[in-house]
């Protein structure tokens, strides 16, 4: 009887004990589009029409933003001809953004110009030795946060770098992953490990004159290779690169980049990630054609290929990568971010295809180019 009466009290006080809620909160899922070239475009007066308003004239953010996006990626040169995607360029464009309620993520090249694995050419101005050059590199990444703070700014993301899988900073900072055996792998990335972390020392340094930190990226390309992503990130951590150094890893994943750049293989490398390092893991840049004839290029193959080249095959693809990315284990998937969907005169956006934007562009008027949103610009309402 007396166990029984204290089996009893037990599952009373089993009872009592408050238990966690089910529904907790989920983290902040970031949706987002990168609109840097926006100013220059409206600038040269380009203008966007809402087809879900009898074409009536809106700002792109404004039509993107009922599309689902809550976030603004942007990237930042140092000293580049005209000032175009410089630092008062990018404070005008960020605080505008910022007032209207969108996160900002801001894209360090640590150039003059494009930064990404073909070429990662140093500010012209920057010393080309590596002990000058790591000082003011980490410097400028102290002043850049310090003049957002200045400006009101908050910045929620942070890119050291700009799909550097072979360094930044060339040819100091250039890394290769193919090299073997591995201690050469690790010797060779010496020099892009000691400058990545005096860029992030001057993240560090920024946070000490004030400013609130941000969470703080690598960003690498081609998502969907598990072996580079394993290698670079070991080489950068026997360097001495602490793992708590960065808070989220972010990836490209583009269809055109072979046909090895597929669904499976993105999910295989992002889960397999989010076990060994236990980190948030964004799909920072992405896109898909609405319109790929071959007019003036092959058509490429799609990694893919059942997914259409057209406007409602943009939107199939994003869901896609946002349903990997959001079944990511443990809660880690944590954003998509869909590049330059408003830039009307460069549709390309790089690929041989010929439009991969989310406006259908008119040029009729050589005086002023219009964007017409497409159904694709509520990509980011498919998934919730």
């Amino acid at each position: 009887m007396r166990l029984q009466i204290l089996l009893l009290l037990a599952f009373h006080l089993v009872r009592a004990i408050p238990t966690q809620p089910s529904n907790r909160e989920k983290p902040f899922f970031f949706k987002g589009h990168d609109l840097s070239s926006l100013k220059m475009l409206e600038d040269g007066g380009c203008i966007y029409r809402d087809t879900t308003r009898y074409n009536e004239t809106r700002r792109a953010e404004a039509i993107l933003g009922d599309g689902g996006m809550n976030t603004v990626r942007l990237r930042i040169w140092v000293n580049p001809v005209g000032g175009i995607y410089g630092l008062q360029y990018n404070l005008e464009l960020a605080k505008r953004f910022r007032n209207e309620g969108y996160k900002i993520y801001l894209d360090f090249h640590f150039s003059d110009s494009w930064a990404d694995p073909q070429k990662q050419p140093p500010p012209a101005a920057w010393p080309s030795t590596l002990g000058p050059l790591t000082s003011t590199l980490r410097d400028y990444v102290k002043d850049t946060l310090i003049s957002f703070k200045e400006a009101g700014i908050h910045l929620d993301l942070v890119a050291l770098g700009n799909e550097i899988r072979h360094g930044m900073l060339w040819p100091l900072g250039q890394a290769d992953v193919d090299v073997v055996p591995w201690p050469k792998t690790v010797a060779n990335f010496s020099n892009l490990a000691t400058l990545w972390k005096a860029a992030r020392a001057g993240v560090d340094d920024a946070v000490f004159a004030g400013v609130a930190k941000p969470q703080v990226l690598i960003h690498i390309d081609n998502g969907w290779n598990l072996t580079l992503q394993q290698r670079w990130f070991g080489a950068m951590i026997e360097n001495g690169l602490p793992i708590t150094a960065w808070d989220v890893f972010g990836f490209s994943f583009y269809p055109f980049y072979g046909t090895s750049a597929t669904f499976d293989n993105l999910r295989t490398t992002l889960n397999t990630l989010a076990e060994e390092y236990r980190k948030p893991i964004q799909v920072v840049e992405t896109d898909y054609p609405a319109i790929c004839e071959g007019r003036y290029d092959p058509i490429p193959t799609s990694s893919e290929p059942e997914i259409s080249y057209d406007v409602a095959g943009q939107t199939t693809w994003t869901a896609d990568v946002i349903s990997i990315v959001q079944q990511i284990p443990f809660g880690l998937g944590r954003g998509v971010m869909y590049w330059e969907p408003a830039w009307l005169n460069n549709t390309s956006l790089g690929s041989d295809c010929e439009d991969a934007i989310l406006f259908t562009p008119d040029y009729s008027n050589p005086e002023q180019t219009v964007g017409y949103s497409r159904s694709s610009v509520n990509m980011f309402n498919v998934r919730s």
